[in-house]
């Protein structure tokens, strides 16, 4: 099944004049597992993936030297607000629940959440259709916020620290279902251990849950560094850098770049 995904317009694009003299460090906080195609590890141990390239397009249009801080997803946003890292970029989507402890930038991207299991060509993901059937998901996510809302009274939902755990056990059967970023999913689908599986469809939307898109986290003091990254977010639109960005990563035709 080919899954269509569409990011948010980041409006008019802003010019942004950088200013003289030193600049500080940006301590870009990401999850520590691998969540490709956004970030995952090479086998020099580098940091790769689509968001590792948007951060690195960002900080040149800012001219600043940023360095990548690898921390748990479970204590990402503690980290931010003490000050261990300045940013995050980890696909956080932008809710209201999170707002009130941090604030975001614009969003620069947007994918459906997807269900994905076994190959059997039954694609009902109703919650009555699931009934006894346990679904996998990433723990402290929108994913299983969704699920505690519409799929907790008929099926049985089981947490992970890591997006990775959960396929793993999709691919070893302990699992029925899992659901998550539908391009992160999408990516497993294409990898060795995804032959075992197929998309099930998204799942109705829901924003208040589901949010509005991923953002950069950011403390909410922070708001000249905001007023920054969404200048230059929306330059490098219209550039094209977010475009090239998304071939790069075989994402053209199911991520939708704006150019201005």
């Amino acid at each position: 099944m080919r899954i269509n995904f569409k990011s948010i317009c980041f409006g008019a694009a802003l010019m942004f004049a950088a200013t003289s003299g030193a600049h500080a460090d940006i301590k870009v906080g990401v999850a520590a597992e691998p969540y490709p195609p956004f970030t995952s590890k090479d086998a020099t141990g580098k940091w790769v993936g689509w968001e590792i390239d948007l951060i690195d397009a960002l900080c040149a249009q800012l001219k600043e030297k940023c360095e990548i801080t690898e921390t748990a997803w479970d204590g990402i946003i503690p980290a931010l607000t003490a000050k261990k890292i300045d940013v995050i970029l980890a696909s956080m989507s932008i809710t209201d629940k999170r707002k009130e402890a941090i604030n975001f930038s614009n969003p620069y991207y947007n994918a459906a959440p997807l269900m994905v299991g076994a190959k059997n060509g039954d694609s009902d993901i109703t919650p009555e259709h699931l009934n006894g059937k346990t679904i996998g998901v990433q723990a402290a996510t929108i994913h299983a916020a969704y699920l505690d809302k519409y799929f907790a009274k008929t099926a049985t939902i089981k947490t992970y620290q890591t997006q990775d755990e959960a396929t793993q056990d999709l691919a070893a059967g302990r699992v029925d279902y899992v659901l998550a970023n539908g391009l992160a999913l999408d990516s497993f689908l294409k990898g060795d251990q995804g032959g075992c599986c197929e998309s099930k469809g998204a799942v109705p939307p829901d924003d208040a849950i589901l949010g509005q898109g991923a953002g950069l986290g950011l403390r909410k003091e922070d708001t000249e560094l905001a007023q920054k990254l969404n200048a230059a977010l929306s330059a490098i639109a219209a550039q094209g850098e977010i475009e090239k960005i998304t071939a790069k990563f075989g994402l053209t035709g199911e991520l939708i770049i704006p150019t201005k």
